[in-house]
Formats: structure tokens, C-alpha cells, sequence
């Protein structure tokens, strides 16, 4: 074998080695990206063989690039043959990059990809009054999806009462923005949106209605989760005008209901499960949340009263799909940024409790699968 078809068939290799390499925004090979731009082997004065890629990144100031530039390294120096790596790192070219955006959009026409004959599920989770822990319900229950190997975004929509990034453990992640694209924050597993992350966090948001139907709207529309088996909303309390603007953008959405034992809370947790059925919206169960605590004897208390759940559930002539016990670590993981469920399942006492409820939860909800009403079925009628 010849010096140049052995420089060539090494090239080979170190392109077919960073096809392992993934783009930790996008979640996609850094060589179908079109990141790769050359790969060259040569042999230097020293005698060592090098491998020089050319790598391109999406904009300037990536914040992934780091990470890309190490995964890139590691993959090309695995290569057999190849003795050292050197990188030359840039920017793509503004048709490039029009290009990866054209081709990340795929086909599909201007307009948010959650449709009703697409193959994610959309599942919102709301309440009829704050203070009930719906997004903590909601943070956990997207964790716990993804933990069962499904492709997971959350979309925090409580524009006025931000805080899933906070209860991840993100408040300070920001979106990468690709052209007209926005690259969500990922962490345990998720892609996560939030007005938070564009919005200073000590700053009140005081929008009325086409503000926040323009920023629900966007964040269907130009947010890039990529290909999602469930996107999970987090949605404001009550029946305002984000509830509205979500029954109309997205009236296909299953709907899960949290309420706490206590009467007052039941009583009105059912307005926003009759609103979301007035836009088409199917409600599948309620969860009841703190429900009663444990108490080291054994004995349960019963601090929020009791069947609140329950009088909802029968009012909206749905199930009870979990009860999740008033937990401190509940709210202390929620607190410190790191959910429940990413404790073991050997977690002690309470944890277990609360932790295990959720994940009941998710699994309840992954066994109720999605019914056809509304889905296009590719057959041929004879």
C-alpha cells in the first residue's frame, strides 16, 4: 500500500469514528451535521502520523463547543494508526448553516411540529389555583418518562409563575439560538424551555394576551427539541389566557389534573380540566399531591384533609392516577435542583414514598398509550 492510499484509508476511519461523536443540542452525529469539514492525515517531521480535522462549528460563542471539541479529539485519537490530533476550529458559512436548518426542519410546513397525526404525545399538566405543586409534579414526571428511555421535552408555559428551571437545577442555563432556531438546555435526559431563560429571574413578567400567545406559539414553533416520543407542558394555574391559547394550538393535549386533598383546591382544580375539554383537550386522570404525611409511628396526617382527589376525579369522570404523600425531600430536591426520582429506589422512608408515586405515575401514563381520534390512518380503503 502506497504512503497516500494509507493516509486515505486512515482518513476513512477517523470519519467513520466521529460519526460516534453527537452534538450534545442538536442529539445528532457531528459528520451529518455537516461539522466535519475535512479530515487530513499526514505523516510530520518527527515521524508521528496526525490527524487534522477541520471543525465547524453552528454559530460563534457555541456553548457546547467545548465539549464538541473534546469528544472529537477523543474519537479521532481511538483511531489505530493515528499517533496525534490536531483541530482547526470554526465557524460553518451562513449557507451551511441555512442549509442544517432546512434540513433539521425537515419537510413539515411553518408551524409548530406537534400536530395531531404526529407520533409525539402531548401531555399538559395543570391546576385550578398555584400552590398545589403542579410544576414539581410536572419537573418529576418528565424526569421519570425520560428515565424509562423515552424522548422527553418539557416546556414550562407558566410564563408569570416561572420555575421548572429552577427545580432542575438549570436556573442559569440559557437557549443557543441557530438562525431562526432555538437549541433548549438539556439535562437528566430532558430538553427544557422556559421564559426563565430569557428573563431576568428577580424580574416580574407582565404581559397580556398577544404577548403570550406570540411566546407559547414561539416556543412550539422555533424551540428545536428534535425527534420526542412525549412533550410534557407545564401549564399556568387556573384558566387564563395561555390555557386558552394552548387548547387552540394544541387540542389534542392529554390533560393531568393536580389538585391536593383539600376541598378548596378540588372545587376549583376542576375549571381547568373543563376548559381544556371546551378546546378539545382529553383529560386522563388527576394526581393528588400531598396527601397526608407519614409520621415516624406510622400513622398518616392528614394536614390538607382528605378526598380532595377523589371529588375531582368523580366530578371530571376520570381516575386518580396517583397520590403523591406530602414529602420534605419532595420539596427540598425540589429546592435544591435535583428531582426525586433521580434517588434510588433503595432511597429511605418518605423518598421511596413520594419518589415511587411519581414513577408509578409515569408509568400509568406511558401504559395509557394514545388513541387514534384525530390520527389519519395510512390505509387504502378497497
Amino acid at each position: 500500500m502506497t504512503a497516500e492510499s494509507s493516509a486515505s484509508a486512515l482518513e476513512q476511519r477517523v470519519l467513520a469514528a466521529l460519526e460516534r461523536v453527537i452534538d450534545p443540542e442538536i442529539r445528532r452525529p457531528v459528520t451529518e451535521l455537516d461539522m466535519i469539514d475535512g479530515v487530513t492525515v499526514s505523516t510530520v517531521a518527527d515521524g508521528t502520523t496526525r490527524a487534522e480535522v477541520q471543525l465547524r462549528l453552528t454559530i460563534v460563542g457555541c456553548p457546547a463547543a467545548d465539549r464538541i471539541e473534546r469528544d472529537v479529539r477523543t474519537a479521532a485519537s481511538s483511531v489505530d494508526g493515528i499517533d496525534d490530533v490536531a483541530l482547526d476550529v470554526g465557524v460553518m458559512d451562513r449557507a451551511t448553516r441555512d442549509a442544517l436548518i432546512d434540513r433539521l426542519r425537515g419537510d413539515r410546513p411553518r408551524g409548530h411540529p406537534f400536530t395531531p397525526d404526529a407520533l409525539t404525545r402531548v401531555i399538559a399538566v395543570t391546576s385550578g389555583k398555584g400552590g398545589v405543586g403542579k410544576s414539581t409534579v410536572t419537573a418529576n414526571l418528565a424526569v421519570a418518562l425520560a428515565q424509562r428511555g423515552l424522548r422527553v421535552g418539557l416546556m414550562d408555559a407558566d410564563v408569570f409563575g416561572f420555575s421548572i428551571p429552577g427545580i432542575l437545577g438549570i436556573a442559569d442555563a440559557k437557549p443557543t439560538r441557530v438562525g431562526e432556531m432555538i437549541m433548549p438546555p438539556r439535562v437528566h435526559g430532558l430538553a427544557v424551555i422556559s421564559i426563565g431563560m430569557f428573563v431576568d429571574p428577580h424580574t416580574s413578567v407582565s404581559w397580556r394576551g398577544p404577548m403570550l400567545h406570540r411566546t407559547v406559539e414561539q416556543f412550539l414553533t422555533d424551540v428545536y427539541f428534535g425527534d420526542l416520543d412525549v412533550l410534557v407542558i407545564d401549564m399556568p394555574p387556573g384558566t387564563g389566557d395561555i390555557a386558552i391559547s394552548i387548547g387552540q394550538l394544541l387540542p389534542h393535549a392529554e390533560v393531568l389534573v393536580v389538585t391536593t386533598p383539600q376541598k378548596a383546591a378540588a372545587d376549583v382544580a376542576e375549571r381547568s380540566a373543563l376548559v381544556a375539554r371546551q378546546t378539545g383537550q382529553t383529560v386522563i386522570g388527576v394526581v393528588e399531591n400531598m396527601t397526608g404525611y407519614v409520621q415516624p409511628d406510622g400513622s398518616v396526617l392528614d394536614l390538607f384533609g382528605s378526598g380532595g382527589g377523589d371529588e375531582t376525579a368523580a366530578r371530571l369522570d376520570v381516575d386518580v392516577l396517583a397520590r403523591v404523600p406530602l414529602s420534605l425531600a419532595l420539596r427540598e430536591g425540589g429546592d435544591a435542583g435535583r428531582p426525586i426520582v433521580l434517588a434510588g429506589d433503595d432511597a429511605p422512608g418518605e423518598t421511596d414514598a413520594a419518589a415511587q408515586a411519581i414513577r408509578d405515575l409515569a408509568d400509568r401514563v406511558i401504559e395509557r398509550g394514545r388513541g387514534l381520534a384525530g390520527r389519519p390512518l395510512t390505509v387504502t380503503p378497497r
